[in-house]
Parts: structure tokens; C-alpha cells; sequence
């Protein structure tokens, strides 16, 4: 629980506007406008393959570092004012990516996007506060399929801007006016205003007092008649804003050590070798079909985007599947990381273009619904008062691969073109080892909750 919002057990997702639910898609529309052009932008400026690999990993460094810190944040400040920071710094840094015109630029323009592009995890910790338990998995298997969405439209617009001449600024300044209009969006929400009209119940007479300082402050101001007056309101401003700088950073590190100090290695890990796993099956797809196949990147291309639909689809499947397990999101994890495993190891052993699409139907709808359910257990066995900690907590881990999928992927492509997928199978089997032995455990944990 954030030291300045509520939590409301009461409501649904219904409650969230419509355009706030419209908003999901719009954060992964702007930005896979911009990802397929990086390296080609990168590449224009002058930069080596040594060198535009190194600036292509300071996002990931970034986001390993800053995603828990962000999350932990928006549990004490509250999810509005963070989220709210993140758009506003993020179209800052896409606005600066449109005016690079060299590899410094583009590193510092990268920077900010590095440390506060994290609005999709902060609106996953808003929507496990405003949902029930029992409501979780549905209502995030939909925001997973909003964003999908963005993300399958987004190339298409982005390729078709950088046909013309500064195509590459222009979309950048198209992915900044995004995110300001969503930023516009979290400010208009409703919801938004109901859930700071509120003030916690555990929080403190000191915090409490320091943000009645800073609301009065042009009050105040107005009352300054003399330059020693002013004097003093400055130094007393400064010692508002410092004690609450102190507040805030040390709510975030009690929240950071609950989490690091919790019984969640298991649950992380799962997440780890399945990350790993599914950037190997994607690293190397274009060149494999080529290579394997002799399929061009056109068909690849729209292959690509045949899956990312059905993974999109696949948001709607997860309400009917948890009903039929019967809300058991550790089943479910299981069998789902079991059917992505057999999934990696036909693609790695295709011996057609069929046995690929095939691979391609399922893989999609898989790793969808194991995604939801890797999110539903952290915040399960973490407890839903640190949701924002334990979301970005979960997406440092993903940072993680992030950072280690292209050396692997490197690695294993030296000995065949089914090299990564075919290592992507055996962290999966290693994955799925893993939750034969703690699905039990978390089941136990489950009940004990239940009847406490």
C-alpha cells in the first residue's frame, strides 16, 4: 500500500474509464514505432557494430537498475503522480532522440527513457489495486492484449514514415506527442482524482504534515511582506522538500528490502529462464527462416505479425482458463511453460515452413498466458501492498535477459542456425523442472492464506 492512496477492494475495471483503457495500447504503439529503426538510426550516424551494440545495451543496463527503484517509488508517492513523471520524462527523451544528430545525443536521449519509461508496470500495480483477487488475471490478460495490439500496429506506421525524408524524426516526435497525450489522459482520469481525494490511513503525521506544507506553499508565499520573510519561507521550503526526498527514499528502500528479503527466488528464476527462452526462440527468427527456408523478409514480416496478433487474441482466453483451473495460476504456470517448451523444440526441429506457423499458432498464445501468470503469482506470494516493488522487480529480471539473450544468442548461433532456440528449449525444461517441485509449495501457501 502507497503511503498516499487507498486501496479499493470495491472496485473493477469497469470503473476505469474508457479513456484510460484506450490508453494501454498507446504507450507500445509509440514506442515499436521507434524500436526497428534504432539500430538502422544508430548506423547512419557513423557508429560501429562494437559501438552501436554498447549503446543499444545502455537501455537494457537502465531498465535492470531503475525498474525496481521506479516501481518501489510509485508505492510511496502513488501511482498517479509517478505514472504521471514517467510519460512526461519519457516524451522529454523521445523528443530529444528526434533531434539526434549524433551517437552523444543519442545516448543521452536514450538515458531517460532508460530510467522512466516504466508507465506499463505502474498501470499494472494501478490495476492489481483497483481489482479484486479473483479479477487479476482477466483484467491483466486484457491490458496485455491492449498493449499487443499498439505493438503490432506500431512498425507498420513507423516504416511507413521513415519512407519519407527525416522519417526517423519525425517518428520519434509523433512517439513524444504519444506520450504527452497520455500523460493528458492520466490527468483527466477520474479515477485518478478519487483515488488522491483520499489519504492513507498508515500514513504518517510527519508525511502528512510536509505535504500540508508544500500544498500551502503559494499561500504562503502570498504572506511574505519582507526579504527576511521571504528568506525564511525558502529555507523552510527546502527543508519540506528535503525531509520528504528523505521520507520518500527511505519508504522505498523498506519496501525493496521486504521484497529482496521475501520467499520469491522461485517465482523470479521462472520468470529468468523463461525470458531467456523466449528471446532465443525470437532472436535470430528473420535469419533462421532465410537460412533454414529461403523465406524472405517480407513473409517473414507478416508472420511476425500474425503472431503478435494472436497474442493479442489471446488476452480474451485468459478469464475462460483461469475459470477452468479454477483460479490455480501455479497449474496453470505449469502447464503453460510445458506446452511453450514443446512449442520452442518444433520450431528448433522444423523441418518446414509448417511446422514453424505452427509453432508460431501456439507459441504466441502460450507465452501470452504465462506472462499473466508469472505477474498474478509475484503478487500473490508478495503481497499486493508492494505491487508496484514486486511488478518492477519482475521486470529487472526481464532486464536481466534482456541483457544476456543476444550474447547467448550469439554463442549458439556460431554452431547452428537452430542453435538459440534449441538452448531456448533446455532453460524452459530447466524452467519447467523447477515448477514440478514448487507448484506443491505454492499450492500449500495458497491454501494457508485461504484459511488465515
Amino acid at each position: 500500500m502507497n503511503m498516499y492512496e487507498p486501496h479499493l477492494d470495491s472496485c473493477s475495471v469497469r470503473n476505469v474509464p474508457a479513456e484510460g483503457r484506450a490508453g494501454y495500447g498507446q504507450d507500445l504503439f509509440g514506442v515499436s514505432m521507434i524500436i526497428p529503426l534504432l539500430s538502422h538510426h544508430v548506423k547512419s550516424l557513423g557508429a560501429s557494430p562494437i559501438v552501436s551494440g554498447i549503446v543499444g545495451s545502455t537501455y537494457g543496463v537502465l531498465q535492470l537498475f531503475s525498474s525496481t527503484l521506479v516501481g518501489s517509488w510509485s508505492d510511496v508517492v502513488g501511482r498517479r503522480f509517478s505514472l504521471l513523471t514517467c510519460l512526461l520524462l519519457s516524451a522529454f527523451g523521445y523528443g530529444l532522440l528526434g533531434i539526434s544528430t549524433s551517437i552523444a545525443l543519442f545516448v543521452l536521449a536514450r538515458t531517460p527513457v532508460g530510467l522512466f519509461k516504466h508507465s506499463l508496470s505502474i498501470c499494472r500495480a494501478l490495476l492489481s489495486d483497483v481489482v479484486s483477487e479473483s479479477e487479476r488475471p482477466l483484467v491483466m490478460g486484457h491490458f496485455n492484449a491492449a498493449s499487443s495490439v499498439g505493438f503490432i500496429l506500431g512498425p507498420v506506421v513507423g516504416g511507413y514514415l521513415t519512407e519519407h525524408e527525416g522519417g526517423f524524426y519525425l517518428s520519434s516526435f509523433v512517439c513524444a506527442a504519444i506520450f504527452l497525450l497520455n500523460a493528458g489522459l492520466v490527468w483527466m482520469l477520474p479515477w485518478g482524482e478519487i483515488l488522491n481525494q483520499h489519504l492513507d490511513t498508515n500514513r504518517s503525521s510527519k508525511s502528512r504534515h510536509i505535504n500540508d506544507e508544500l500544498s500551502n506553499c503559494s499561500e504562503n508565499h502570498r504572506g511574505c511582506s519582507s526579504s527576511t520573510e521571504v528568506f525564511h519561507f525558502v529555507v523552510s521550503l527546502c527543508k519540506n522538500w528535503g525531509s520528504m526526498a528523505l521520507l520518500q527514499l527511505s519508504s522505498v528502500m523498506i519496501q525493496i528490502h521486504r521484497v529482496a528479503s521475501s520467499d520469491l527466488w522461485d517465482v523470479f528464476l521462472v520468470r529468468l529462464l523463461m525470458a531467456l527462452a523466449i528471446m532465443l526462440y525470437h532472436s535470430n527468427f528473420s535469419l533462421a527462416m532465410e537460412e533454414r527456408f529461403g523465406l524472405k523478409p517480407k513473409l517473414t514480416g507478416c508472420m511476425i505479425s500474425y503472431s503478435s496478433m494472436l497474442g493479442a487474441l489471446a488476452g480474451c482466453l485468459i478469464g475462460p482458463m483461469t475459470r477452468l483451473y479454477r483460479g490455480n495460476m501455479s497449474t496453470l504456470l505449469l502447464h503453460s511453460t510445458a506446452f511453450t517448451c514443446s512449442l520452442i523444440f518444433l520450431y528448433a526441429a522444423a523441418g518446414s515452413i509448417w511446422h514453424v506457423l505452427l509453432s508460431s499458432t501456439f507459441f504466441a498464445i502460450s507465452t501470452s498466458v504465462g506472462r499473466t501468470c508469472i505477474t498474478d503469482l509475484e503478487l500473490q506470494h508478495g503481497g499486493a501492498k508492494a505491487s508496484g516493488t514486486l511488478i518492477g522487480a519482475g521486470q529487472s529480471v526481464t532486464a536481466v535477459g534482456r541483457i544476456l539473450a543476444p550474447l547467448l544468442s550469439g554463442l549458439a548461433q556460431e554452431i547452428s542456425p537452430c542453435g538459440p532456440p534449441s538452448l531456448g528449449v533446455l532453460l524452459a525444461l530447466s524452467a519447467l523442472v523447477l515448477l514440478l517441485f514448487r507448484t506443491p509449495k505454492w499450492a500449500k501457501r495458497k491454501d494457508m492464506k485461504a484459511k488465515e
